[in-house]
Formats: structure tokens, sequence, C-alpha cells
């Protein structure tokens, strides 16, 4: 095990002007989850690629343990990598899947037997180590490529997407095998997703890229209750946080046909005359008169509560906003209702840089 460390790693593919991945700094520690994530195009995957070798690095250093691996080939780098599609042999059982790279290595029959064992038992694929992968379900497969991986016990796991190709239901079943698995063995985990959600749930910490820039890296609740920039505010969060430019006034700012109290101190550090506001849809309730008046698109269901979408025209032009509300008792589509911030949560940007204010 080890840890992995990028120092101004930069990479311009040949004929492009803009980096894909624009002179990272990121440093993860021995045995941590650390979770990309970012839109399609952002970078991420491109990341993974140039820790394991696959990419080549323009500028700066990786490093994994002391060991600079910037210009070493993959197979000298020591790590393993979860793929997308699985990348399994058809006419090769799953036993002899797992094991191949043992021997490849020239492991021995024995040794490789018994290490194809222990990760069957720890994935629950005893039953079909003598199955071909046709015979498998999507979710046995990617088991699979994951006993491949833990079976060479590397330094390192990259994971690129591994669970893009599974169903809603068997998705979450295997980010939580995924997350309690890497907890176990505790190996240093590089894990890719453009799902917010999966990288919420399953990281130890979450990088979010924009564009090929880091934007910021932190714990997922960091990432929740400060973001560091209107980017990483609207991305992080489902449903998304509800962001307005508002008018600054006097006292605060100006939201509908109230003013949310704000220090001036924060108004202070803005020379613009409007702020963003955000508010997370749990942060933003349904008042008989206060707030903005929003018309109601559509109520989504989801038992013991629900989302408000709605649309109003806030200075001049048309904005969404979402609000949770009681999954029972709640506003239906058609109807106009008013819509204020409460409990005192809420993120203000400057309308320029974009960078976070409060």
């Amino acid at each position: 095990m080890a840890s992995v460390k990028f120092q101004k790693a930069t990479r311009t593919y040949p004929g492009g002007t803009t980096p894909a991945v624009d002179a990272i700094d990121l440093e993860i520690a021995d045995g941590e989850f650390l979770v990309l994530v970012g839109p399609s195009g952002c970078g991420k995957s491109t990341t993974l690629r140039m820790l394991a070798g696959l990419e080549e690095v323009n500028g700066g250093q990786i490093l994994i343990g002391d060991r600079d691996v910037t210009n070493i080939p993959p197979k000298d780098r020591d790590i393993a990598m979860v793929f997308q599609n699985y990348a399994l042999y058809p006419h090769m059982t799953v036993a002899e899947n797992m094991g191949f790279a043992l021997k490849i290595a020239g492991v021995d029959k024995e040794e490789r037997a018994a290490r194809v064992l222990d990760a069957a038992k720890l994935l629950d694929l005893e039953p079909y180590l003598n199955r071909k992968p046709k015979a498998l379900s999507g979710g046995q497969r990617q088991r699979v490529a994951m006993g491949r991986a833990i079976v060479r016990k590397p330094q390192v796991f990259l994971m690129d997407e591994p669970l893009s190709n599974l169903d809603a239901k068997l998705r979450v079943q295997t980010r939580t095998q995924i997350a309690s698995l890497q907890r176990r063995l505790g190996v240093t985990t590089v894990y890719v997703t453009h799902d917010q959600v999966e990288a919420m749930t399953m990281g130890d910490r979450v990088a979010v890229l924009k564009d090929g820039v880091l934007q910021q890296v932190a714990t997922p609740r960091e990432l929740y209750e400060t973001p560091k920039n209107v980017f990483v505010a609207g991305f992080i969060g489902s449903p998304a946080m509800n962001l307005l430019q508002l008018p600054i006034v006097d006292g605060g700012v100006q939201f509908g046909n109230t003013v949310v109290k704000i220090d001036s101190s924060v108004l202070a550090k803005t020379s613009a005359k409007l702020v963003t506001l955000g508010v997370r849809p749990e942060n933003l309730a349904v008042s008989k008169s206060e707030g903005i008046s929003v018309e109601v698109d559509v109520v989504e269901e989801l038992g013991s509560d629900g989302f408000l979408y709605g649309s109003a025209t806030v200075d001049g032009a048309r904005s969404e906003l979402v609000s949770r509300v009681d999954g029972r008792d709640h506003p239906h589509k058609g109807e106009t209702v008013f819509l204020k911030p409460e409990g005192g949560i809420m993120h203000l940007f400057d309308v320029v840089t974009g960078e976070r204010l409060n």
C-alpha cells in the first residue's frame, strides 16, 4: 500500500491547445478512498489514466509512495485497474480470469489457487469459479473484475466508472460492497465517476474537476456544506442547489418581496451590485406570502417527502427553483406559491469570480 501524489501533473493531447488536465496538485493518503468526479470531458478519466501510465504526462510528476512513476511503464507501477466494461476473457472461467495476471507473473499454481479462492470468498464468488463470464450477471462480472484486481495485491486500485453498466438497484448495492471491501482491504483507491451521488456516498474525500482544473478536494460533508465556488455548489447535491443572482440592498439581499439578512462584512467582499445566493432544496420552504412567487411545474413524490419544481421570474429572467416538501401535504402542479429561505443556511458567491463569500 502507498500514498499517491500528483505534482502539477499536466496532459495536453496532440493538436490540442488547452490541457485536458491542467497542472493538477493532489495528494491521496495511504489507504484512502478518493473519488474523482465531474461532468463528461472534465479530465477525470485522463487523470486516472495518467496515474495508470496509459496517458503521457506532459508536465509535472506523479508519485506512488516515494517513487516517481511519471515515466515508468504501467506494468511496473504496482497498480490494478477495474474498467467500465469488465474486460474479462470470454473463453476463460471465473477462476482463470481472476488468476490470469498471477499466471503471467509466474506465481505457482497452488498459491494462485489460494489467492483466487480468498478473493472469491471476499466477493461471494465461490459458487461461480468454474463458470464462464457469459453465464454471469452484470453485477457478478463486475465482482470478477474486482477479484482480478484484488488477487494481485497492488499498492493502488484504480476504478474507472465500474458501475455505469449496471441497473439502478444493482448500482446502489454494488457501490456499498465496493466501499465496504475497500475499507476491509485498506488499499489506496482512486475511483472515477460522473455520478455525484456515487461520489458522495463512497469516498473518504472527493475531488471535483471542471475543464481539467481541480476545483475542490474535501470530504463529502465539507463539499455539501461549504462549496468553494458556484460550480461545486451547483454540481454537488441531488437535487442541485438553487442558485439565484439577486440585488444587494440595505440589510442583505432582496429575495422576491422580502429581504434576506446578510452580514454587511460578507457583502463588503464584493464590489458588484448583485450576489449569487445559493439555497439547498431542504432550506427553501413554502410560505403563504413571503419570498419569491413560484409557479409549480411538478412535484416528485418520494414517499416520506417530495420535491417541488417550479419556475419564477427573478430580476427579469426565468429561473428554476426546487424545494423539499412534505410527501403527503404539498402544493400541486399549476398552483402558485411563495418560497423563502429558512434555517439560516445560505451560500453566497461573487457574481464575477464565482468564489465563495461566506
